[in-house]
């Protein structure tokens, strides 16, 4: 169950949301609602499988998880056009702080963590269903990686908000940690360097100014950065 509702936080609040649903949750309680129903959905059947018994505390993470992506919204239009990386990038932390400490609370709720061995009990549920485990780092380094890398980079270095409509290869980014983390669990480390260099040779073209060639070289050693430290993670479960 552990993994089960981190994984499933991944995919509602990642994976599956999409472009125009991030822009239009970000405006409208609508796009709000909308979101908010498919990471209950999500969340509902990734728990089902394991035990129907927590569905009260999925709902607790549901309903929290629809309060606090509306809460946002007034805030969302009162500092719209504000271009404060700082702010922005704080902002998302804390974001996903509150969303994840909801998950634990609800765990801990329903008898599958304790507060003062939560660090040790999810540790040795990651060794205890290393399938799930690596689905659960796969789906990490997919999409939420990506754009946990924006916000870092652009927030750090260029002192705003990520620009999502640059980011023409997303995907390409991730089969690339997808592949940095396979070869690293495989302990082939020296296949790392030769899965980057290809896209920095073949997009150097597309880079043009200074500040946009420091934006797109942090990302990449970022990206890389995350993709071998979860390689090295798997590796050593």
């Amino acid at each position: 169950m552990i993994i089960a509702m981190f994984l499933a936080h991944l995919v509602g609040d990642y994976i599956l949301q999409w472009d125009e649903l991030a822009l239009w949750k970000s405006r409208e309680y609508k796009g709000v609602f909308v979101h908010s129903l498919i990471v209950s959905l999500i969340t509902l059947l990734f728990a089902l499988p394991f035990d129907t018994g927590f569905l009260p505390w999925v709902l607790f993470i549901c309903v929290t998880h629809l309060l606090v992506d509306a809460a946002q919204l007034p805030l969302n239009r009162r500092l719209a056009g504000v271009q404060n990386g700082y702010l922005n990038l704080g902002r998302f932390l804390l974001d996903q702080l509150i969303h994840f400490t909801v998950i634990i609370v609800a765990l801990i709720g329903g008898g599958y963590l304790n507060w003062g061995a939560a660090t040790s009990t999810v540790l040795e549920t990651f060794a205890a269903n290393r399938m799930l485990t690596y689905l659960l780092a796969y789906a990490f380094i997919s999409m939420p990686t990506w754009i946990l890398v924006e916000f870092l980079v652009y927030g750090l270095i260029n002192g705003s908000a990520p620009d999502f409509s640059l980011a023409t290869n997303k995907y390409v980014g991730i089969l690339e940690r997808w592949l940095i983390t396979t070869f690293v669990v495989l302990g082939q480390f020296l296949l790392v360097p030769l899965v980057a260099a290809p896209r920095l040779f073949f997009e150097r073209s597309d880079i043009q100014g200074r500040r946009r060639m420091t934006i797109y070289v942090a990302e990449l050693l970022a990206s890389i950065a995350v993709a071998t430290l979860i390689g090295v993670a798997l590796r050593n479960l």
